[in-house]
């Protein structure tokens, strides 16, 4: 490893653990070693009434992944499937369920699962890399980035969605290497999971996790255990785990965060690590939170919540779920880096949405080089069509283009806002609504 990487290697372990433990270094630095050692870290978001305007849940998500690999959103319907049919997820097979419903995933296009996305009942799920005293095994099973896309297409509500990532993980474990590289990225994860009425924490440690309710307010996640004592559900042998571990005592009140992991951020706004910087975002907003103050949120690069460097945000979401079921959930997605130079476009689910081309990477099959053994000896070009006008446009991307960039996000959210006031939009322009917004980006960037 050349010096300088060593180096920053050394600085963000130093920051990341209070005690040496030589079994989680090798796995920090395994997980880490393909970087700089920027934090390996994305931030999830979510305000519950009282803390929103419009009794509304907003959800919001950054997607810090490696600054070259491509982020698409992609749309698929829901199906129902013979009893006995198989999975292809990116590793692994598994068992397939009766029926799934329809997912918009914003995803890194190598791979089968997803950082992000929203289910047509109006369910958002968004994951993190997390990292502890538990051991990361390298054998392939199931990402994070899988169990996402699991949740959503196999979930009616968030806490079904936990039942899901807990019967999966349960089955069949977590691992493999999250990133298109051979070079292994490894971590566990941690999820959060809103829908119309609630959010749901849930943060896993190997085979072992815990999940907090969330009923109101404001709450984050990013590369941290954030579950302390207030644990709603949990895997019947988390405590007795770290019990044996002589990582709990048996007789203080039992601290996911403290037993799990070597640090776990504090409460207070003055920490100043990631999670306590993104928390006082949420904070700034609380009581008056809406799309476009999440969108201020995942934009702010002060914080390090939009993220630059060899580890960059890549793609971004943000969610309006109404408590009102009569009101459609709407969600905006980039598909592109840099969300303070990017366009939120909406997505709403309508019965003759298709695929989105403009937005989808090219599809190699069989030859995929994640699919054939050895994995990733080669990285075929996975730019989609937005990909690349957005990436040639950010290059010389001025005061005038950001401009027309952000009046046409603006132009969205107010139409949007009609939608939700009970505009009269036919079901065939809500089927159009994300695809038209694309074109009218790639129009700006000529």
């Amino acid at each position: 490893m050349p010096t300088k990487t060593w180096r920053s290697s050394c600085l963000f372990l130093s920051e990341l653990i209070l005690v040496k433990a030589k079994s989680w270094v090798q796995s920090a630095v395994c997980s880490c070693i393909f970087l700089t050692m920027e934090p390996c870290s994305c931030d999830t978001f979510v305000a519950l009434p009282p803390a929103t305007v419009g009794n509304r849940i907003i959800f919001g998500k950054n997607s810090d992944r490696p600054h070259d690999e491509v982020q698409e959103i992609v749309y698929f319907s829901g199906k129902c499937y013979a009893a006995g049919e198989k999975l292809e997820c990116t590793y692994i097979e598994i068992e397939q369920v009766k029926q799934t419903y329809a997912v918009v995933l914003s995803r890194p296009s190598w791979l089968w699962g997803a950082e992000m996305g929203a289910n047509e009942f109006g369910v958002c799920i968004g994951n993190e890399a997390v990292w502890g005293k538990e051991d990361i095994g390298k054998e392939e099973a199931l990402l994070g980035m899988d169990l996402v896309r699991l949740g959503l297409e196999r979930a009616r509500t968030a806490e079904e969605a936990v039942d899901v990532i807990v019967s999966l993980l349960d089955q069949y474990g977590q691992g493999g290497n999250c990133n298109e590289d051979t070079t292994p990225f490894l971590y566990h994860n941690s999820f959060l999971i809103a829908d119309r009425k609630e959010a749901w924490i849930l943060e896993t440690a190997g085979d072992f996790w815990a999940a907090e309710k969330v009923e109101e307010g404001i709450r984050n996640i990013s590369n941290n255990f954030s579950i302390t004592t207030k644990i709603d559900r949990e895997h019947p042998k988390t405590r007795p785990h770290a019990s044996n571990n002589s990582w709990w005592d048996g007789v203080q009140e039992f601290n996911f965060a403290g037993a799990y992991s070597w640090h776990y951020p504090s409460k207070s706004s003055s920490h100043g690590d990631r999670y306590c910087e993104g928390y006082k975002l949420l904070k700034k907003h609380n009581g008056n939170m809406t799309a476009e103050a999440m969108i201020e949120i995942l934009s702010d690069k002060r914080s390090g919540v939009n993220m630059e460097g060899s580890f960059r945000t890549t793609g971004s979401m943000v969610s309006i779920l109404p408590q009102d079921p009569n009101q459609p959930c709407c969600h905006f997605f980039t598909g592109t880096p840099d969300p303070s130079r990017s366009v939120f476009k909406p997505f709403i689910f309508a019965p003759q949405i298709e695929q989105l081309p403009k937005t989808a990477s090219p599809s190699f099959g069989s030859d995929d080089p994640v699919k054939q053994l050895p994995r990733f000896q080669t990285r075929p070009d996975r730019r989609h069509e937005l990909w690349r006008k957005h990436e040639s446009a950010l290059k010389n991307m001025g005061n005038e283009m950001l401009g027309k960039m952000k009046n046409l996000e603006k132009q969205k959210l107010k139409e949007v806002e009609c939608i939700l006031n009970g505009g009269d939009v036919d079901p065939a322009s809500l089927a159009m609504l994300f695809p038209n917004s694309v074109e009218d980006e790639i129009k700006i960037y000529g």
